[in-house]
């Protein structure tokens, strides 16, 4: 069981991280210096499916990383 665990927890990792570079940067802290950039943005389409996707993902790694303690 340990070692099946182990494999999904990686393809997850691998998953999330994929999901993360995958995603669209912000206006961030260079609008604070004068550049131009959004205030707010709404995300759409596949943005939002990328943000909930990547957000399920890290709360499953989270929640098998937590299971993995008492797996024997």
């Amino acid at each position: 069981m340990r070692p099946f665990i182990l494999v999904l927890l990686t393809v997850i990792a691998i998953s999330l991280v994929a999901l993360i570079l995958l995603q669209v940067r912000g206006s961030g802290v260079g609008s604070i210096f004068g550049g131009t950039g959004e205030v707010y943005r709404t995300r759409r389409g596949a943005e939002k499916l990328l943000h909930y996707t990547t957000i399920a993902l890290a709360f499953l790694f989270s929640a098998i990383s937590f299971c993995l303690i008492f797996v024997q």
